[in-house]
């Protein structure tokens, strides 16, 4: 995982491969929201394979010819994986829009609708409990060995908890680089950025997108939008608004600023929040070193609702972390979250110093919407229901793990090895 240097279990690795197949894993939402049946918005329990959630959300718009702002769900899915998923489509008040949603099962690119039925409320990001997963791990020396080691790391998880990890969907694979977009615009450079995602081919990458990123660097726009092949759908977007303008003349600050605008603002959103995963990694790598589930001196405590805890003795908050009550915290670097204490802060203050950055470049001037005041996050997540078993093709593992945490950060743990 990008910038993360640090176990909790000491196990040797059992290795393997995963998503040799999109079915091998399998990711189900434990939702918060559940749809009761009547109301103005309709809720479709999705199962997608091997698509984003944002481009399934993006078909459905098109179809249904409403504004993709209309489009709500709580979490975006794996891309390389059979996923389950509440979509909701706001404000589909009569019979005939509602058989329209029905009308479109079987017709979005791998994509089944299970389930549509109404519901009184908007879904907004992050109206998730959490995500069961069922992942096969393939390609193993000894299965019925790895099977027991498996078992024994994610019996060792539940009680201390895993390093709570940005995974690789964070950055982008194999072409990563959403990080590095948002580090050129914390720089305040938004040429860079631009350049960054359209220009900047990679060797990972087939030939065909190569020359077209190639070309966007070279200056070459209208080459450039002609040789983009169907997985740049959001490069072209962006290019598209560049053209225009450079046919009223020189591009400035503000034909890049209306580039990234022409994205989907999930996505401009993740470029700044992409760069803060990677500086949280190295944080978390350096905290996790100090004890995952014990509390340090000057640690910030969260309890379950992220809410800060406050007034406790050393004894009462390990107490809570160890019952999995309250959790140390990270920062995701921004320009108002506090430092912990003591060597924690110090540790802190350190990452960003290794940069050479400071909270308030956060801000993004040239873009405020998309810069952060940053926020306090936990640096590790709890795990449970978990299993590992011996099955023909490898060892399947099970386990329910929080919103926003990577199940990544669980197999890492048990393969050992960087796992995507």
């Amino acid at each position: 995982m990008l910038n993360a240097n640090s176990y909790v279990t000491n196990q040797e690795g059992i290795g393997g491969t995963i998503r040799n197949q999109y079915e091998d894993f399998y990711v189900e939402e434990i939702p918060e929201v559940i749809p009761e049946g009547e109301g103005p918005n309709v809720y479709v329990w999705i199962e997608k394979l091997g698509r984003t959630t944002l481009d399934v959300v993006l078909d459905i718009a098109r179809d249904l010819h409403i504004s993709r702002k209309r489009m709500g769900f709580a979490g975006m899915k794996d891309k390389k994986a059979l996923t389950r998923q509440w979509i909701c489509i706001a404000n589909m008040d009569s019979e005939e829009q509602l058989n329209q949603v029905k009308a479109l099962d079987g017709t979005i690119y791998k994509t089944d609708f299970l389930k549509v039925v109404r519901g009184r409320k908007k879904l907004r990001m992050g109206q998730l409990k959490g995500n069961k997963f069922r992942i096969l791990i393939r390609d193993l020396d000894d299965v019925e060995k790895s099977a027991e080691v498996a078992s024994e790391v994610l019996g060792q998880l539940e009680v201390t908890g895993v390093p709570n990890y940005f995974g690789w969907q964070r950055f982008g694979k194999p072409r990563t680089n959403t990080h590095l977009v948002g580090r050129a615009l914390v720089e305040n450079d938004l040429k860079k950025a631009v350049g960054t995602y359209i220009g900047n081919p990679s060797e990972d990458e087939s030939e065909e997108n190569q020359l077209a990123r190639k070309a966007y660097d070279e200056g070459n726009l209208e080459e450039s939008l002609n040789l983009m092949g169907k997985g740049m759908r959001y490069e072209k977007m962006m290019i598209k608004e560049l053209i225009r303008d450079s046919k009223k003349g020189e591009l400035t600050d503000k034909s890049y600023m209306n580039a990234l605008h022409a994205l989907p603002k999930p996505l401009q959103r993740m470029f700044v929040h992409a760069y803060q995963s990677y500086l949280f990694n190295e944080a978390v790598s350096n905290r996790v070193e100090m004890g995952i589930n014990k509390y340090v001196e000057g640690d910030i405590i969260i309890d379950m609702e992220e809410h800060i805890v406050r007034d406790k003795t050393p004894g009462e908050f390990q107490e809570l972390i160890d019952n999995f009550q309250a959790n140390p915290t990270c920062p995701l670097y921004g320009t108002k979250v506090p430092y912990a204490g003591g060597k924690v802060g110090e540790m802190e203050e350190n990452v960003l110093k290794k940069y050479d950055l400071e909270k308030s470049d956060f801000e993004v001037p040239k873009m405020p919407r998309l810069g952060s005041h940053g926020l306090r996050r936990s640096m590790r997540f709890q795990v449970w229901d978990t299993s590992a078993v011996a099955v023909d093709d490898g060892v399947l593992c099970e386990f329910s793990i929080n919103k926003g945490s990577y199940a990544t950060a669980v197999l890492r743990e048990i393969m050992k090895k960087d796992v995507v």
